[in-house]
């Protein structure tokens, strides 16, 4: 289903919450199975955050699930945080006193002003991978992920870049101080029994 059909329909609403749950279930037993703990991000829409009761929902689905709140990673986008709606604020506030985390996902995607970035709490901002893909090629893809990292470290953000694909990308991205990242050089999407196998320690020869 095409997320625009979802949102126009209110069902991302209640596709948002099934993630939400999932993951905050399957965090919670893998931390059971004994793994390390593992910080685990949702990708949250506009239209749930607009909701009165999205902190509530959120609140019950970690006292259901009994994920640790501060190994949960809400991840919103740039269209959600331009509303700088005064509610969203308090709601935000409240997310991050409960040690949630916070991330703006695809960084630098389609909005101009940056004035939201200084309003709101955030911990992460996500490079797009739109900046990413050339970078080794591309000046101003470099010169313009430079830029975002120096402005997010300054604003006391973790920065992640996002679609890394080589060992010339990571090395140019670790070598300027990007924080994290993620892409196919690392592993594709996975399910979670696959995703599992990488928790687990080696067995021993």
């Amino acid at each position: 289903m095409p997320s625009s059909h979802a949102e126009e329909t209110g069902l991302i609403r209640e596709i948002g919450g099934w993630v939400l749950r999932e993951t905050c279930r399957q965090g919670r037993a893998w931390l059971d199975a004994g793994f390390a703990p593992l910080v685990l991000a949702v990708n949250v829409s506009a239209h749930q955050v607009r909701h009165d009761d999205f902190g509530e929902r959120v609140d019950t689905v970690l006292q259901a699930s009994g994920f640790p709140p501060e190994l949960l990673e809400l991840e919103l986008t740039e269209s959600t945080l331009m509303e700088q709606r005064a509610d969203m604020v308090a709601l935000f506030d409240r997310l991050r006193a409960r040690k949630i985390r916070l991330a703006i996902d695809d960084f630098g995607t389609g909005y101009s002003s940056l004035a939201y970035l200084k309003r709101f709490p955030l911990d992460i901002l996500k490079i797009d991978k739109g900046f990413i893909a050339d970078i080794s090629q591309d000046s101003d893809d470099r010169e313009i992920t430079l830029a975002i990292i120096s402005m997010a470290h300054s604003l006391g953000f973790k920065v992640l870049a996002e679609g890394v694909e080589t060992a010339e990308q990571l090395a140019f991205l670790k070598a300027n101080g990007c924080d994290m990242y993620q892409g196919y050089y690392r592993s594709k999407p996975l399910p979670a029994e696959a995703f599992v196998k990488l928790l687990a320690p080696p067995e021993p020869a």
